[in-house]
């Protein structure tokens, strides 16, 4: 990739959980220096269970760490000397949180104004500002969960969508204001919200009630925009997805499956008219790829053209041919010393990979070179460890 997109870039970070960590993870893996704030003994989200085990891990890879006690005057003096230092400012605390620190936007902007300050939060200002949120909150009161399950049964996404959205807008807020700062040199407030963000989503749901006056239903019972774009079961029990999304895609499914009779209906082959008469053409397809096992139509499918795809599990993905062959997983040191390989971002820059091999930094594993890179001596150092205020 050459030079790292974002070399040079200083980001403090005062996050936790999953929104907040994922905007310091995108800045971090584009070459920005991410220094985390935990608290003195570690982030809580090192020791979550359950669901949130992988928070950690995924989110904070590639940042160094310092533990700081903002409790404490010197403490709170520290983290606020490592703010005003840096390029960006990132936090995901409860409204106010910051400002009663000392450690708000207007404050830390007010001693550098070069500063981008990205705050994470449940919602933008507004009457819900101080409501607490998460991205299960923000998916069952933003349609998402509605849209997800089957009717009458709101379910949320599979992934922490939202949290994950929320941080990436955050980044692109903050990448776009780095841009504004090399022409007026001036810093900016940036804020995403997790509730926005779900309706950022929601739109085409609503552009579709705008379009249609009819409300869009759950995906479940959706009424389909194609006639064929379902998971199918295979002779030996397993499922595939296929979609058949355009006329010319229609021409090679039905002979790349020998169904001349449904070709030679010259009714079928606009994609509407298809839809209108899928109750009766979906049963027959249905029938018609029952008769392979699940290899036999991904080989027949695969080259095609046509969508498709195996109903896959996470698990599956560390040993996925494609990721490992393009560089879409990299290698990281667990806590505990033991090696996993995750997924890095999404995109290539110059034909190459953004993500590299990563180390999880111990809690505080970089607090006496982050104190010493802002200028301060060890007798200082020390002196702030014996207290307590750093860890």
């Amino acid at each position: 990739m050459g030079e790292a997109l974002l070399a040079g870039i200083r980001v403090a970070e005062f996050t936790h959980m999953v929104m907040g960590p994922t905007v310091g993870a995108i800045l971090a893996e584009l070459g920005a220096e991410v220094v985390e704030v935990e608290a003195i003994g570690g982030d809580a989200t090192r020791r979550l269970m359950g669901s949130g085990a992988g928070y950690f891990p995924m989110y904070n890879r590639g940042k160094a760490s310092i533990c700081i006690d903002l409790k404490s005057p010197d403490g709170l003096g520290v983290a606020r000397r490592l703010a005003v230092s840096a390029d960006v400012v990132i936090e995901n605390f409860r409204p106010g949180a910051m400002d009663r620190l000392g450690l708000g936007a207007g404050s830390l902007r007010a001693e550098n104004p070069r500063l981008i300050y990205c705050s994470e939060k449940g919602f933008l200002p507004g009457p819900y500002e101080n409501r607490t949120a998460l991205d299960e909150v923000a998916q069952m009161m933003g349609g998402l969960a509605y849209m997800t399950g089957p009717p009458g049964r709101p379910l949320r996404a599979g992934a922490s969508v939202i949290d994950v959205t929320g941080g990436m807008f955050g980044a692109i807020g903050v990448i776009a204001a780095l841009e504004r700062r090399h022409r007026t040199g001036e810093g900016a407030t940036i804020q995403a919200g997790l509730f926005e963000t779900t309706a950022y989503l929601m739109g085409q749901h609503m552009a579709q009630m705008a379009v249609t006056g009819v409300p869009a239903a759950p995906m479940p019972a959706r009424v389909s925009a194609w006639a064929i774009y379902d998971v199918f079961e295979t002779a030996d029990g397993e499922q595939l997805f296929v979609g058949v999304v355009t006329d010319a895609l229609w021409a090679k499914f039905c002979a790349l499956f020998g169904l001349d009779d449904l070709w030679a209906d010259a009714g079928l082959r606009a994609n509407n008219a298809r839809v209108a008469a899928r109750p009766t053409l979906l049963p027959r397809i249905q029938a018609e790829l029952k008769r392979f096992s699940k290899a036999e139509l991904m080989a027949r499918l695969d080259g095609s053209g046509l969508p498709f795809a195996p109903i896959g599990k996470p698990e599956e993905l560390f040993d996925d041919p494609h990721l490992l062959a393009g560089g879409g997983l990299a290698p990281v040191v667990l806590a505990d010393g033991r090696s996993t390989m995750l997924p890095v971002l999404p995109i290539a820059v110059d034909g190459a990979r953004t993500g590299g091999p990563a180390t999880l930094p111990k809690p505080g594993a970089d607090t006496r070179a982050v104190l010493a890179g802002l200028g301060l001596g060890e007798a200082e150092i020390a002196a702030l460890l014996q207290a307590g205020a750093v860890g």
